[in-house]
């Protein structure tokens, strides 16, 4: 039997606990005293019957119980968020907030020009991006911390509640720099040929690099002399600087 008189003052005590890492930190955002903070901590632990931290000299740290509460407990409170934004937003978009997940390199080269036109249209929308790995922005959008994710990666997705759709065909290609003189660039007519020459790829386990790969698999090609750098925006300085000289793949 699960009771339904549930202390939400509790849980919004753990949850800036939490997040904080510090009962004082809390205790000044809050503004309630550290006693008081330490009181209602110990209560969820008593109605719980579980400890949610533990206690040091520099602060708390969640237990894996206090971690997996956290989970839930964020994810309630963004709930909250929406449904208040839900209420005070208008329909014609004359106000609110919009919070989108993508990686660097999607905001850099495709779709600014895409976020200046909704401003342009929409001035009074308060927008908010965040960059960061598939796994991370995927956490973000299951927590309602983003309210959508914009991704090239090819991402199976277990989650009923998750709605994919595709935006653009993305193709990938190899460049090099146009005053290239180590090697002839034009003398490359397979993809066999790239066991030749020197690499700059994404790093392993990235979208496009697991698509690389797979390819280089299917072609029975072998590279050794590769550097993995983790952005396209560097990568693309690498060109610039003609870093060696060498074929990168963007």
């Amino acid at each position: 039997m699960y009771k339904n008189n549930i202390n939400l003052n509790l849980y919004k005590t753990f949850y800036d606990v939490a997040k904080c890492g510090s009962i004082s930190k809390a205790s000044n955002i809050l503004y309630i005293s550290q006693p008081a903070i330490s009181k209602s901590i110990k209560k969820l632990e008593e109605e719980l019957n579980v400890q949610l931290f533990h206690r040091g000299l520099n602060g708390v740290e969640l237990t894996d119980k206090g971690e997996r509460l956290l989970y839930f407990v964020e994810k309630s409170f963004n709930n909250l968020v929406i449904a208040e934004r839900d209420m005070l937003e208008t329909e014609n978009l004359q106000c609110g907030k919009l919070s989108i997940g993508m990686p660097s390199n999607i905001g850099s080269f495709f779709l600014f020009d895409k976020i200046i036109e909704f401003h342009k249209r929409f001035p009074n929308i308060e927008i908010t991006i965040i960059t960061g790995s598939t796994s991370k922005l995927l956490s973000l959008l299951d927590s309602y911390s983003v309210d959508f994710v914009i991704d090239t990666s090819p991402t199976k997705l277990n989650d009923n509640n998750i709605i994919v759709k595709e935006l653009k065909e993305v193709n990938y290609c190899f460049v090099v720099h146009k005053n290239t003189t180590i090697f002839d660039y034009t003398q490359i007519t397979t993809i066999k040929d790239l066991e030749k020459y020197p690499l700059i790829l994404p790093i392993p386990g990235t979208a496009n690099r697991n698509d690389l790969d797979e390819l280089l698999v299917e072609n029975n090609v072998n590279i050794d002399n590769v550097i993995n750098i983790h952005t396209s925006e560097m990568i693309i300085s690498a060109v610039k600087k003609r870093f060696g000289n060498w074929i990168c793949y963007l």
